[in-house]
Order: structure tokens, then C-alpha cells, then sequence
């Protein structure tokens, strides 16, 4: 945010009247009005990340069952398995190229709606599943949604906030997002998974009804030239009694000086590419944590352990931890440094949300469409890579217990010998069989 433009004069500038500041109990008033309207705002979109958080990790729960299903269309083999939970990640790549696109010709907020069809699409294709195509096209629209909300809905929230608590803001797009995929895992523990698909619709729905009261961001219409448009959009925001003067005249700079193109000249600048091969650097290694197939196979995971809760359990025990651990790096990121958290705490306390942070800081403005861009790229190319090939890799690798052969029901269905009969009982076996 530049300096308010003082002594400027013409036509552009003569249109706000000159008033005394507010007193400090109008200025309270003013601002309560203004955090609701802004805070109903953000709910709004930010429930794109909560069907995101969800679609993520909707393969959790689905993948065991359908493994075993009685199905011969739809059960899995580990190769079927492994498509199955990898292309949501192509279409979250998908999704989010498109939003340097579409975040520019329709507006973030139509843009958020927008993501409604794919999402809407998806869910319905895997509730009424009667093939792997169909599990595999509704999976990718649905990460088409994702990559398209996570790219568009930060956006949104960063240009509607004021900056008292914008800060505070950009974190519920990460809370809303983990909040997603802790409901899947709560759900996954009541529903069969084709209703996990129908319930999956709900949020974007409300999503969509929500933010068509909403008003757009002030700086897009901006952009647009739509002068009168962003002006009404930022009194919303702000309040009928605020006054918005001074805010309006810095977002009217900041469109002016973004407005120009950037040449390859300046992309040559130290300046402006290092920022850039941070971001790009840290959203790579953010993934090489491997929190996306671990996310995305986590009650597969847990079904191959000896531990002694069910796996359903197991998992929607993980996404309450990773709940806890966002909310409590919202509430310290700004106590304890960025980079504290980075090297001292775990990915839902540090790499989670505090490389999305990071990447909006460093990243020129000038530069930011294309970089972000980028980011989202490089980031879901390497989760398609990983979560690929993490199914794949456990099974060459047959993790052992005891006994020497695999522990979990998904890896004996994989490698059963020929002789079945000769099978060791897994670990879960052989504990009912003690307790018995």
C-alpha cells in the first residue's frame, strides 16, 4: 500500500469532501460494521478452501473401500489406486494457470463462483460412479476447483481486507482449507463414499449463494475502469459512516503503476527474478515434505500399521492435530518471525501456511500474476509426481512387520501368493486373536 496522494489536484481528486476525522467512539463503531461486512465477505469465499481441503483428501477413505469393493467396474487395482489420488493434482495445476486468466477477464469474485461448476460436476460423477473413467474425471474437476479457489480466493480476501486485519485474514484460506479436509475424515467415519460426494456439494452451493451478495474487489474494478463500481464496492466494505477517501485514492495508485507490462529488460533484474526463485524454490520444497500423498492415502497408511485404533479414526485424529498446529501458527507467525516457524516447526505449523505467506510478501507486485503463476505449477507437478508414485513404491518396497510379509489388508491383497493358506495373520489379526 502506497502513501495517500497528498496535494494531488484535478478532476480525479476534487470529488471528496473534506470532513474533521472521527472521533474515537465513531471510529470503534465504523469499524465493527466494517470487520463484519468484510468477515461475511471472507466466509464467503473462503469456502472454495473448505470444499478444496476436502476434495483433497476425499481419496483417504475412498481408496480402501473401493479396493475391496464387490464391484468388478470399480475395484482398484494399486496402479488404478495410484491415478485415482494423482490427478486431482494435474487438475489443481490446471486450475491454477487458469486463474492468472480468469482472475484478470472475470473478476476474483465470479472467478471463485465459477470454480461451482467443476466442483459441482466432480462430485456428482464420483456419487454416481459406475467406472474408473468417471471416478478419474470427476476427481480431476474437482481439482480443477481447487487449483482455481486457492489461486483466486487469496486474492479476493487480500484486496476486501482492510489493512488492520488483512493479516489476520490470509490465514482462514489455510484454516478453511485444513477444516475441509478434517470434515471429509469425520464424515468418512459415518458415511458410505458415494455420499461423502453428495455431501461434498453442500459448500459449494452455499459458497455460490453467499457470494452472490458479495461485491467484487474494489481494485479489479478499478482495473476495469469502472471507477463508480469500485468506489460503491469499497463503502460496502467499509461501511456507510467510514470514510474511504484516502484507501481509494492509494488502490487507484497501485492500478496506475501496475498497469504496465513488465519487459523482459526488468525480468533480468536481480531484483525482480530472486524473489521469484525463492518462491518458486520454497513451493518445491514444501511439496518434497510430502504432505499431499500422505494427505491423500492417509487411512491407507494407517491400514498397513499394527496400531490398535481403526483407521478411520486414525486419520480424522491427524486432520484435528493439523487443525490445532494451523490455528496455532496464525496465532504466532507474527510473534515468532516467518522464518523461525519455517526451521523450527513442523508443515502444519511452518511449510503449510507460512510459504503461501511468504510468496505474497516477497513476490513484486509487477511480477505477481506470472510468478504465482508459476508457483502453482511447480508446486502440483511435483505432488502429481510424488503422490503417483507413493502407492507404487510402497508396494516394491513391502514394508514388514515381524513376520516378514506385509501388515496391512491393502498390501496382502496386492501380493497374495498362490498359496493363500500359507499367509501369516496381520498384526490386527493376531491382536483380536489375543484379546479374544
Amino acid at each position: 500500500m502506497q502513501e495517500p496522494l497528498l496535494g494531488a489536484e484535478g478532476r480525479d481528486y476534487d470529488t471528496f469532501p473534506e470532513k474533521p476525522p472521527p472521533s474515537p467512539g465513531e471510529r470503534t463503531r465504523v469499524g465493527v460494521l466494517q470487520n463484519k461486512r468484510v468477515l461475511l465477505a471472507t466466509f464467503a469465499a473462503v469456502l472454495g478452501n473448505f470444499s478444496f481441503g476436502y476434495a483433497l483428501v476425499y481419496t483417504s477413505p475412498v481408496i480402501p473401500a473401493l479396493e475391496h469393493s464387490s464391484d468388478p467396474n470399480l475395484n482398484l487395482t494399486k496402479t488404478q489406486a495410484s491415478w485415482f489420488g494423482s490427478v486431482f493434482t494435474l487438475g489443481a495445476a490446471a486450475g491454477g494457470l487458469s486463474a492468472m486468466v480468469l482472475n484478470d477477464l472475470l473478476g476474483r469474485k465470479l472467478s471463485i463462483m465459477f470454480s461451482a461448476v467443476p466442483s459441482a460436476a466432480g462430485y456428482a460423477l464420483m456419487a454416481g460412479a459406475h467406472g474408473l473413467w468417471m471416478l478419474l474425471l470427476g476427481r480431476m474437476l474437482t481439482g480443477f476447483a481447487g487449483g482455481l479457489t486457492a489461486a483466486c480466493i487469496p486474492v479476493y480476501v487480500s484486496e476486501i481486507a482492510p489493512p488492520s486485519v488483512r493479516g489476520a485474514l490470509g490465514a482462514t484460506p489455510q484454516l478453511m482449507a485444513v477444516f475441509g479436509s478434517l470434515s471429509l475424515y469425520a464424515l468418512g467415519l459415518l458415511l458410505p463414499w458415494r455420499w461423502l460426494a453428495v455431501a461434498g456439494e453442500g459448500p459449494v452451493l452455499v459458497m455460490v449463494l453467499l457470494l452472490s451478495c458479495m461485491p467484487n474487489s474494489p481494485r479489479f474494478l478499478l482495473s476495469k475502469s469502472r471507477d463508480a463500481e469500485a468506489l460503491q464496492a469499497l463503502a460496502w466494505l467499509r461501511g456507510p459512516d467510514a470514510d474511504t477517501r484516502w484507501e481509494f485514492e492509494q488502490i487507484q495508485d497501485t492500478v496506475r503503476r501496475q498497469s504496465s507490462h513488465l519487459s523482459w529488460a526488468e525480468a533480468r533484474d536481480p531484483h525482480m527474478y530472486r524473489p521469484i526463485v525463492i518462491a518458486l524454490l520454497m513451493r518445491f520444497l514444501q511439496q518434497l515434505t510430502g504432505i499431499t500423498p500422505i494427505l491423500v492415502y492417509l487411512q491407507s497408511i494407517f491400514d498397513s500399521t499394527a496400531v490398535l485404533l481403526p483407521p478411520k479414526v486414525d486419520a480424522a485424529i491427524v486432520g484435528a492435530v493439523r487443525l490445532l498446529s494451523v490455528l496455532i501458527a496464525a496465532l504466532t507467525m507474527d510473534l515468532a518471525g516467518r522464518k523461525a516457524l519455517l526451521f523450527v516447526s513442523g508443515y502444519a505449523m511452518g511449510w503449510g501456511p507460512i510459504t503461501w505467506l511468504l510468496m505474497s510478501e516477497i513476490l513484486p507486485l509487477r511480477a505477481r500474476g506470472v510468478a504465482s503463476g508459476l508457483c502453482v505449477l511447480v508446486s502440483w507437478l511435483t505432488a502429481f509426481a510424488l503422490t503417483k508414485s507413493f502407492l507404487l513404491v510402497t508396494v516394491s518396497a513391502r514394508p514388514a512387520g515381524p513376520s516378514g510379509r506385509c501388515r496391512g489388508p491393502v498390501q496382502r491383497r496386492l501380493h497374495e501368493s498362490p498359496q493363500p493358506q500359507h499367509t501369516l495373520p496381520s498384526h490386527r489379526a493376531r491382536d483380536r486373536e489375543v484379546r479374544a
